[in-house]
């Protein structure tokens, strides 16, 4: 029998699902070709479990439930209500795109973002391997249906089958690394993978071969070199409103997992672990900045920032475990955290001016389209300005802090290695700075062309979110403090539920 907490420990998740079935329901009898009341219904669902979710972060109590598969604590709360507000900001941004694009001709937008919602809450709650994995599995399953959701588009088609055969190929290869360690294991229970690792009984190899696995899935979902094939592709590929739902909340589910598997089911293998995200954030960060230097489209630009973003999340993860010592874990795991929610912040805002710049019959993605905005708009000029110098990491804006404390984390390890690493970092940001401020250049300096010399008009709702996700960029630049202490708090629990 299902005791009552357990019920208590997914009943966002509840929430959330039977709200999409009754949208997927009440979106047949919507005939408002913009889905007026499917849209309505979407953001009041999105907006009750976010509150839920803040509600139970801020309780800071870890829950288990249904034998320990799932988990309710603070860290995962606070994910699931960023990832919810990210979703809802990316329905307003998206909407017009989808609309002009007859995108919305069902109800298949909406609800399929909020099964992957589902799906980024299962996997961010899942304390089971199984669980994890079907959680990852409802997430990529509506994403591939989401990229190829214009149907009559060559090019979403073509970027919806590489998402989908590479998308598979990840998910064998995370599949079959926790297979490895559940053979040697015997469990499938973070908790008890974490107790078999660290009673050292297990044999070390069949754990390193498994783990090898497990992190190349897990690095395929962050987009990290040399797993990074697909992110190009897919972001210029994809209508735009769904590359800024796969660029956003999913995000920080991959965080999640990586904290989940890497740090609360194996820990004590952290030696081992941190070599490999050492060695895939050098090449991020590298192939990342490089290459976006020689981008001319915008989507992908973005796409190969988000390798380089990557990199530098990956360099906080692996900066927890020093020489076998543990001091430096809270301090790491929360500057990756923090990244993590600066980073989709930082891009819903450089999304939703790309989203709101496009119209019927034409598309903005070339950095050219940007020729002039600040005599077009200010506002969106000054708020994709804000985005691009916080994606470069320039003071007061939130990605400087970000990047902040990331190197900190680094340089307190004390470890020679991690220094030269933080300086390779600290250099490469003066790579990434070329392309971000290139972007400005042709905002404040360049003449508009037609068909870019029109008139900017946006729904209200869309302008207004918009320039409260430029604002905030600069606000938690310059008062980091709360965000960060939320951060820290929510790893501290899980770094003391593991005895560390």
């Amino acid at each position: 029998m299902i005791d009552k907490l357990s019920w208590i420990t997914v009943f966002p998740e509840i929430v959330l699902l039977v709200m999409a079935c009754v949208i997927l329901l009440v979106d047949l009898g919507v005939t408002s070709p913009r889905r007026n009341l499917t849209h309505v219904l979407t953001l009041l669902t999105l907006a009750v479990v976010a509150a839920l979710e803040a509600a139970y972060a801020v309780s800071g109590l870890t829950i288990y439930g249904f034998g320990n598969m799932v988990v309710s604590d603070p860290m995962g709360a606070w994910l699931k209500c960023f990832a919810s507000i990210a979703m809802m900001v990316t329905m307003i941004y998206g909407r017009p795109y989808a609309a002009d694009r007859d995108m919305l001709r069902g109800g298949e937008f909406f609800t399929l973002g909020l099964f992957a919602l589902l799906g980024i809450f299962v996997m961010i709650s899942g304390h089971n391997f199984l669980v994890i994995y079907m959680g990852l599995e409802l997430m990529t399953l509506s994403s591939y249906a989401l990229v190829a959701l214009r149907r009559d588009n060559a090019t979403a088609t073509e970027a919806a089958m590489k998402y989908f055969v590479l998308g598979a190929l990840a998910s064998g290869f995370l599949l079959y690394g926790l297979s490895m360690i559940y053979g040697a294991t015997g469990s499938l229970d973070v908790n008890e993978v974490f107790n078999s690792i660290a009673s050292g009984q297990v044999k070390h190899q069949v754990l390193v071969f498994g783990l090898v696995f497990v992190v190349s899935g897990l690095a395929f979902k962050l987009g990290a070199v040399p797993f990074h094939m697909w992110l190009p592709d897919v972001y210029q590929g994809s209508p735009t409103a769904i590359t800024l739902l796969i660029g956003g909340a999913p995000q920080l589910a991959a965080f999640a997992i990586v904290m989940r598997l890497l740090v609360e089911g194996m820990l004590p293998l952290a030696i081992d672990w941190q070599q490999m995200l050492a060695i895939m954030a050098i090449g991020s960060l590298l192939v990342g900045n490089l290459a976006a230097v020689a981008q001319t489209n915008l989507k992908r630009m973005l796409a190969y920032s988000t390798i380089s973003q990557m990199g530098f999340l990956l360099l906080g993860m692996m900066s927890g475990v020093v020489n076998g010592n543990e001091f430096n874990t809270e301090m790491a795991y929360s500057a990756s955290m923090f990244y993590a929610i600066s980073y989709v912040l930082t891009t819903l805002a450089a999304f939703g001016v790309v989203l709101l710049l496009t119209r019927a019959g034409h598309e903005s993605e070339e950095i050219s389209d940007l020729a002039g905005l600040n005599q077009r708009s200010p506002l969106y000029a000054g708020v994709m300005a804000m985005a691009m110098f916080s994606l470069a990491g320039l003071p007061p804006l939130l990605g400087f802090y970000a990047k902040l404390s990331v190197l900190q984390a680094l340089i307190s390890s004390g470890k020679t290695s991690y220094l030269v690493l933080a300086l390779f970092a600290v250099m490469m940001s003066l790579v990434g700075a070329f392309y971000y401020l290139r972007v400005i250049k042709v905002m404040y300096f360049d003449a508009p062309r037609a068909p870019n010399n029109t008139p900017i008009t946006a729904p209200k709702d869309a302008a207004i979110v918009l320039s409260v996700n430029g604002a905030l960029l600069l606000i938690l630049g310059v008062m980091p403090g709360g965000l960060m202490t939320l951060c820290s708090q929510a790893i501290k629990s899980i770094v003391t539920s593991l005895g560390v």
